[in-house]
Order: structure tokens, then C-alpha cells, then sequence
């Protein structure tokens, strides 16, 4: 399912400009619900990815490989307080030939690997994600585009509007991302089967 003007899924500008995001994200109880109330409130629905997001290590920030079937590959760096309320992300966007010229052609070592499908509705300058996670269940995001005409504060307001009106198909914050969560799962497992085997 694609509508026009899909290209707003993923937001571009020049080569690895810094961009800012207000951004939530919420463990998700009702995903059609939260469909149906986003679009009531004028959402209109993008597209739906299956996405594969890599992710290495590095010393700051987070850095990732993101891969969908019929998508150009992109590498997208970020960085963001862990906390579960809104908060702002510093990201930056590359493509394949951008970020091996910025970063060089030798491969970084793979953190872990999180995939998903991810349905995009957009509202005004906010991405509305709905994402069942492989391993992990189901999730909303919002990310408020900082903009000329939007700054940090308004974004913060909006996104505190869309959580209340959202509110019925929503559980909990999630201060991390899935890479930490996935992580954290590898972790326990591999703790749980070392007793096991002692």
C-alpha cells in the first residue's frame, strides 16, 4: 500500500545534514484501534514497509543499515537521551555511496539485527509509526519533525496532544530503542542457558 507523496516515510536532505526529531515511543496494546484513531484525527496513511535495521557498533550515538524490499539501502546515525518521555533525536541520513565515503568501505562489527513491519501515516510534519517487531510485539511511535516553522516546543505539544488522543490503544513508555530491547533478550538467554548447562 503506497499513497502519494510516499517519499515522506523517510525524511532526506543533503548528505548526512543533522536533522531533529521530538520523539515518543509506547508499547502498543490495539494497533488497529490506534490505526483508526490516527486516521480519524486526519492521518493519512503512507505506506507499509518490511524493514531489516542493522545495527553496529560505535562508540557514540547509534548507527544503523536500514533494508526494505523496494527501498534504496540507507544508513541512518543517530543520537538520543534513553529516557521514556519525549525527547529530541539528532539523526543524520545517508545513502549507500554517502555513508561508505564519509565512513569508509571496511565493515563495522554488527551489533544485532531488528526487523519489523511498520505502517507510516503522516499528520502535519509528525510520522506516525505503528510497528510489530519481530520478538518483541507491538509499538507507536511518533517522530515531530523540528522544522523553521516548527521548533522543539511546539513539536513536544504536538506529540503530547497525538499520546493523549492515542491514549486507548497505548500501554507503557519504552525509553530505549529495539536495538536495546532485542539486546537485552540476547542477554538474559544467553545468562539463563549459562546456568542451565553449569
Amino acid at each position: 500500500m503506497v499513497a502519494a507523496g510516499a517519499e515522506a516515510h523517510s525524511p532526506r536532505a543533503a548528505c548526512g545534514e543533522l536533522m531533529h526529531n521530538v520523539e515518543i515511543k509506547l508499547e502498543l496494546c490495539d494497533l488497529p484501534l490506534a490505526r483508526t484513531l490516527a486516521v480519524a484525527l486526519g492521518a493519512t496513511p503512507i505506506i507499509k514497509l518490511q524493514q531489516t535495521d542493522t545495527y553496529f557498533r560505535v562508540h557514540n550515538g547509534r548507527l544503523k543499515r536500514r533494508e526494505s524490499p523496494g527501498e534504496p539501502i540507507e544508513y541512518v546515525f543517530y543520537d538520543r537521551p534513553d529516557r521514556a518521555d519525549a525527547k529530541v533525536s539528532h539523526f543524520q541520513i545517508y545513502s549507500e555511496p554517502e555513508y561508505h565515503a564519509k565512513f569508509g568501505l571496511t565493515p563495522l562489527p554488527i551489533w544485532v539485527v531488528v526487523r519489523k513491519c511498520r505502517e507510516v501515516l503522516l499528520l502535519g510534519n509528525v510520522r506516525i509509526h505503528l510497528d510489530r517487531v519481530a520478538h518483541l510485539g507491538d509499538f507507536l511511535e511518533f517522530e515531530a519533525m523540528v522544522t523553521p516553522s516548527c521548533n522543539i516546543a511546539r513539536c513536544h505539544e504536538t506529540v503530547a496532544d497525538l499520546r493523549r488522543a492515542l491514549a486507548p490503544a497505548c500501554g507503557g513508555l519504552i525509553a530505549v530503542s529495539y536495538a536495546d530491547l532485542i539486546a537485552s533478550d540476547l542477554e538474559h538467554d544467553a545468562e539463563q542457558w549459562d546456568r542451565e548447562a553449569r
